[in-house]
């Protein structure tokens, strides 16, 4: 009997040992199911997939609600919300002949668009990129590049 006793006890204690983490085990299978895929991204106007030379001409209606200056950080101002800031800064640097540019241009993310002007060279719009910190290159539509940095 008392043999048997023993028996009842180590079966049903391992039993009991073993039962939660199998009873979890089991619903986390369960309740496995593919995930949804994620929703399309919204279209919202405000944004633009690629910023051009015209966005730093005028401030539309949406941006405007949005607006702000901080004159702790190099840009001009910027518009939008967070994650989808576009900046406007001012800027000045070389093109490859070693002449003098100054410009306007307006960023957002990791390219942007502007205007350079120059002593000897007439309004010229470019395509930007960040390099570092600051620093842009930067292209017109004949391909000449310029090397800018933020004033």
């Amino acid at each position: 009997m008392r043999k048997n006793y023993f028996y009842y006890l180590v079966t049903t204690k391992m039993f009991y040992n073993y039962k939660l983490p199998f009873l979890l085990l089991a619903l986390g299978i369960i309740s496995c199911k593919k995930a949804a895929a994620a929703p399309p991204p919204e279209i919202n106007s405000l944004y633009q997939q690629v910023i051009t030379t015209d966005d730093r001409k005028t401030i539309t209606v949406e941006e405007a609600k949005t607006y702000h200056v901080n004159t702790t950080y190099q840009y001009e101002y910027r518009t939008g919300n967070p994650g989808e800031y576009e900046y406007n800064y001012d800027v000045k640097g070389i093109n490859i002949k070693g002449d003098s540019v100054r410009g306007n241009i307006n960023v957002q993310g990791k390219y942007g668009a502007g205007i350079l002007i120059g002593d000897t060279i007439a309004d010229i719009e470019i395509k930007t990129e960040w390099i570092s910190y600051g620093k842009l290159k930067a292209a017109d539509k004949k391909g000449n590049e310029y090397q800018l940095i933020v004033k």
